[in-house]
C-alpha cells in the first residue's frame, strides 16, 4: 500500500518509513504540510499518517482539507506526542480514524496501519475469488473470467485490472498505478501504462453496456467507474 507520512522530525520520519517499508508498504515522507497538500492534489495514497504540530500547516489543517476534498473513506492516522484525552478526542473529532501516541513502537504502528487498511479496503483482503458483477477474479491463480468465460491476460494486465476493480470509483494517479503494478521499475516507457490500460479495457470489454467505464482523469491518471443503467 502507498502511505504518505507528515512529520517535521526527520528521525521519526525515517523510523516510520523503515518500519512500514519492511512491512511491505511504499512510504512517501513529508516534513511540510503544504508540500503534502501539493502532492495530495497530484497523487493517490492508500493511507495518511499525520503529525499534529508541523510549522507551516498543522496536521488538523491538512486533515480538514483531506476530508473536504478527497475520498471520505481514505484512512488517516494521527501520530503525535500530544497524549491528553482532550487532544485525542479533538483529533478523532477532526476526522482521524485512529490516534497513536509517540514514541513509535514498531508492533503498534504496523498493527494500527494494517487494521485501518483492512477496514478501508476489504476487497483487497478478501478470499481467493473476488466477484464484481459479471467479472470474476481468481487472485492466487491470476485468472479472470467475464460471464464465466475465461479471458487470456498477462500477469501485468491481470494486476492492473484487479487494481482498478479494487479501487472502483477512485481516481488513481499514474505514479500510484506504476508503483502498484510495476513496483519500482520507474524506467518503463510512459506509453507502457497506456497500452496496458487499452488492453485491459478491450479484453474485459469495459463498456457502459457491461456496467463499467474505464476513463482517463486529465493530468492525473485513470478511474474505473460503475455505470448505472438508465
Amino acid at each position: 500500500m502507498r502511505i504518505a507520512i507528515l512529520d517535521d522530525d526527520n528521525s521519526i520520519l525515517e523510523l516510520a518509513c523503515t518500519i512500514l517499508t519492511s512491512a511491505g508498504h511504499v512510504c512517501h515522507p513529508f516534513t511540510s504540510g503544504k508540500e503534502m497538500l501539493h502532492q495530495l492534489r497530484r497523487e493517490s495514497f492508500d493511507l495518511l499518517i499525520l503529525d499534529w504540530q508541523v510549522p507551516d500547516l498543522s496536521g488538523t489543517e491538512v486533515l480538514h482539507w483531506v476530508r473536504e476534498k478527497l475520498s471520505p473513506t481514505l484512512p488517516v492516522l494521527f501520530m503525535t506526542s500530544r497524549s491528553g484525552e482532550d487532544d485525542i478526542i479533538a483529533g478523532l473529532a477532526a476526522g482521524a480514524d485512529d490516534y497513536m501516541i509517540k514514541p513509535i513502537r514498531r508492533g503498534e504502528l504496523v498493527a494500527r496501519v494494517h487494521a485501518l487498511l483492512r477496514r478501508a479496503y476489504p476487497a483487497q483482503n478478501a478470499a481467493e475469488i473476488v466477484q464484481f458483477g459479471i467479472y470474476q477474479f481468481e487472485t492466487r491463480a491470476s485468472r479472470v473470467s467475464v460471464n464465466e468465460e475465461p479471458v487470456e491476460m498477462t500477469q501485468k494486465e491481470f494486476d492492473l485490472a484487479l487494481l482498478l476493480f479494487n479501487n472502483l470509483g477512485r481516481p488513481l494517479s499514474r505514479a500510484y498505478i506504476l508503483e502498484a503494478v510495476w513496483s519500482r521499475d520507474i524506467d518503463i516507457p510512459s506509453r507502457t501504462m497506456d497500452t496496458h490500460i487499452s488492453r485491459v479495457r478491450s479484453k474485459l470489454n469495459l463498456r457502459p453496456e457491461n456496467g463499467y467505464r474505464l476513463a482517463p482523469v486529465y493530468s492525473y491518471g485513470y478511474r474505473l467507474e460503475q455505470v448505472v443503467a438508465e
